[in-house]
């Protein structure tokens, strides 16, 4: 499969990056039922990544494909509280990632957070991070091979 990756442009690209939104709450679902599905989820989480990027020089790949966008990730600038060491308290975070079901497995996740990966290198910061739902396997081995390693862990209790 030949694909690229590349800024987004917007606003032609804001109805994909909508689409993977939606797609990426389905997908999760399966995993943990607390996500939403509803018709406005979508529109009102790009509103916040688009905030978050613009105001911590954070920035959006597209993973295209013969003109088609069939994946994305969202890149931004995240500061960590005051008991980590000052060197590293900025870091770079991918927020966002969501490839479509036909272009898994081939290697765009992996393309996406290697764009973001180059984009922390860039502006000098010395780490990035990423989460992931515990259940979902496969993202969690794609992470992994791509070298990340668990930092924290957070637990939870229904009550």
């Amino acid at each position: 499969m030949n694909f690229r990756i590349r800024d987004i442009k917007l606003p032609s690209d804001e109805t994909v990056a909508l689409s993977f939104i939606e797609g990426s709450q389905h997908f999760e679902r399966v995993f943990e039922p607390d996500r939403r599905v509803d018709s406005t989820v979508a529109a009102e989480h790009y509103a916040v990544l688009m905030a978050q990027v613009a105001k911590g020089g954070g920035c959006v790949f597209i993973a295209d494909q013969d003109g088609r966008a069939i994946g994305w990730a969202v890149f931004v600038v995240g500061k960590s509280p005051l008991f980590v060491i000052e060197e590293q308290r900025a870091f770079g975070h991918i927020a966002e990632l969501f490839v479509e079901e036909p272009a898994r497995g081939l290697g765009v996740g992996r393309a996406l957070i290697a764009a973001c990966e180059d984009e922390a290198r860039g502006i000098g910061l010395g780490h990035v991070m990423i989460g992931v739902l515990t259940a979902n396997r496969r993202a969690a081995d794609i992470y992994a091979r791509s070298g990340y390693a668990p930092y924290t862990a957070e637990l939870r209790k229904y009550l």
